[in-house]
């Protein structure tokens, strides 16, 4: 698992020990540095995690906790390398979907089963007209097309055109990084 992180926002009550400019006290700071690359994949990780910086696994949660609410860490979640699992066709498909249906139709396509992403975006005509974006990954290309074709069927009538983009690369999946020494102001 990876831990991504995003800018802080200031602490609501003020009642927090001092904080470096992201809104990390030395606590904080230590377990995003011994989670940035991803959480040991072990039955305990915040146990592992609390014996690294020096804390129970029980403090460690509640921290990271208290960090997601001050938005110090957006999220905590599996990073998977769909291509050392075997997907090696990945594709986004890009749909051009009335705008009257596409909320409807876009929790219905995010529900199907292969389904890893899928959102609305801005049309930007006369170029792309595609306003729905699904991502589909399988073995082969010909997985990936068979799961667009079940997709073009789901949104029927409302769909007016589509297309696959296949993955040519692999590229990093990281969030924030924090460098290992503070730096002196």
């Amino acid at each position: 698992m990876s831990v991504s992180t995003c800018p802080s926002r200031p602490d609501p009550d003020g009642d927090v020990p001092e904080r470096d400019a992201r809104g990390l006290d030395a606590a904080d700071r230590a377990i995003v540095l011994a989670t940035q690359a991803g959480l040991p994949l072990v039955p305990d990780p915040w146990g592992a995690v609390g014996r690294e910086v020096g804390m129970s696994g029980e403090a460690v949660l509640e921290r990271m906790r208290a960090m997601q609410e001050r938005g110090v860490i957006r999220r905590v979640a599996a990073v998977p390398n769909h291509y050392r699992l075997g997907y090696v066709a990945n594709g986004m498909t890009v749909w051009d979907v009335d705008d009257a249906q596409i909320d409807r139709l876009g929790r219905e396509v995010a529900a199907i089963e292969g389904v890893s992403h899928c959102y609305r975006r801005p049309r930007h005509l006369p170029h792309w007209p595609y306003n729905l974006f699904a991502m589909l990954h399988g073995c082969s290309r010909e997985e990936v097309e068979r799961q667009a074709a079940v997709l073009r069927e789901r949104l029927g009538e409302a769909c007016r055109d589509h297309r696959i983009l296949y993955s040519s690369r692999i590229l990093k999946k990281t969030g924030l990084r924090l460098a290992r020494r503070v730096p002196q102001e």
